[in-house]
């Protein structure tokens, strides 16, 4: 609404709407291609996905329902924790509850993935750096940042990513492949839907890396952001508070909630700093202690062993300190071995999906409140956890099998810049 200088009367303005044409084609954002993409995937799209499993049924054509899975991050969770005042558990219990009773099969958790995405993100860093290869690795769990590094530093900036797929990936992988054979389905045969808490998420799952060709279907094959799914709570009308809490679902054995130490945007930088601590040195680290330096957002810590540095470490969140990261790796001049990276100041808890503060909340008042939350979970070291060694043995034929290589890491592609200057419509 505005209000008429002349008259004082309010008037209700138009709904902006933004093109591609007012674009100013620097190749950091999205394309026509990507822009279709991403309206596929919608609350819309799954309501629909659950009103053709309804009238399947209702025809008797059981063959041709979905089974529909939903997999929610631990972000997003804290985030409607946050908003309906409940603990991280109950949240998601009752997130189980709301999407069993819309016609969802399955509700899952990412932490399970995050176990997969971490223990790979560690072997990679300790081989590479054994290796004195492709350093510093930069960490790969950020669609944003994988986004803006293949479309404007390409083919330079690409071979220090880290491989690893993002705990999203690896779970459409987890539930395409193992959990789908499980069922005896086809992995067309489920609809993955992700909850997350930025909308490059919807971006990263629409790559072509992550379609399987064979069965004509994506990993995950819808993204929604928490405030998606609060729109879907809104909708059906009830109060996430007001639902009754059910049992956790679980992938591989038994549902629990579990996280992981090291912050809210999924603890690389602590867990691989940790491991390459001990698996090369043999150094147990108590408490890290970190250096604050151009900002809050970047943050550097090192190891000693014998009186010398031999392990530097930093975390990059926002954009302007990524600029910053990149530069000096250009220039010869980053002395880090690996940087946990992050397109969202403040990390993922404070992704563009998430749910805005409320009432007199400010932003750092949430984002420190959501911090409390996340961290409210017991955490656990991902090789601790019995049933990612058993799926290493059982499902993808050992660690270092072709299968664990196609199914936990993925490729990186330079965007080649197509638009300058001289055609742009200014």
């Amino acid at each position: 609404m505005e209000v008429d200088e002349e008259t004082g009367a309010e008037v209700k303005l138009e709904k902006a709407k933004i093109t591609l044409n007012d674009c100013l084609a620097c190749s950091g954002c999205i394309t026509s291609a990507e822009s279709v993409l991403i309206t596929q995937q919608s609350q819309q799209e799954v309501y629909s996905i659950l009103q053709q499993n309804q009238d399947c049924r209702k025809f008797g054509l059981h063959n041709e329902v979905k089974c529909v899975v939903v997999s929610v991050s631990p972000q997003a969770r804290a985030s409607l924790a946050a908003k309906y005042n409940l603990s991280a558990l109950l949240t998601a219990q009752k997130l189980t509850a709301f999407f069993h009773k819309l016609g969802c099969d399955f509700v899952f958790d990412t932490s399970f993935s995050r176990d997969f995405s971490l223990v790979e993100t560690q072997r990679e860093f300790v081989t590479r750096y054994r290796s004195k290869s492709a350093l510093p690795m930069l960490a790969s769990a950020c669609p944003g940042w994988i986004c803006y590094a293949e479309k404007t530093h390409g083919a330079y900036i690409l071979p220090y990513i880290s491989t690893t797929k993002s705990p999203q990936q690896i779970m459409g992988s987890l539930v395409k492949d193992l959990f789908a054979r499980k069922l005896d389905k086809t992995p067309d045969q489920i609809y993955h839907v992700s909850v997350m808490p930025c909308y490059d998420k919807k971006l990263e799952a629409s790559r072509e890396d992550f379609y399987n060709d064979l069965y004509k279907t994506r990993d995950v094959d819808c993204v929604l952001s928490t405030s998606e799914v609060d729109a879907m709570l809104e909708t059906e009308g009830v109060n996430l508070s007001d639902i009754n809490a059910a049992d956790l679902d679980g992938l591989a054995g038994a549902g629990e909630l579990v996280s992981h130490a090291g912050g809210g945007s999924g603890g690389y930088l602590e867990h691989v700093l940790r491991h390459a601590a001990r698996e090369l040195f043999g150094l147990q680290l108590n408490e890290l202690t970190f250096k604050t330096l151009r900002n809050e957002d970047f943050k550097e810590v090192s190891v000693q062993h014998d009186g010398v540095v031999v392990l530097q470490f930093a975390s990059a969140y926002g954009f302007r300190n990524i600029q910053n990261l990149v530069q000096k790796l250009k220039r010869g001049k980053c002395k880090y071995d690996f940087v946990e990276v992050m397109a969202c100041p403040s990390g993922c808890l404070n992704g563009g999906g998430q749910l805005r503060p409320q009432d007199d909340e400010s932003s750092k008042e949430l984002i420190r409140r959501l911090g409390g939350i996340y961290a409210s979970v017991a955490t656990r070291l991902p090789e601790d956890n019995p049933a990612v060694e058993t799926l290493y043995r059982e499902w993808l034929g050992g660690r270092d099998g072709v299968k664990a290589a196609a199914l936990l890491h993925t490729t990186y592609h330079a965007v080649n810049k197509t638009v300058n200057a001289l055609n742009i419509k200014w």
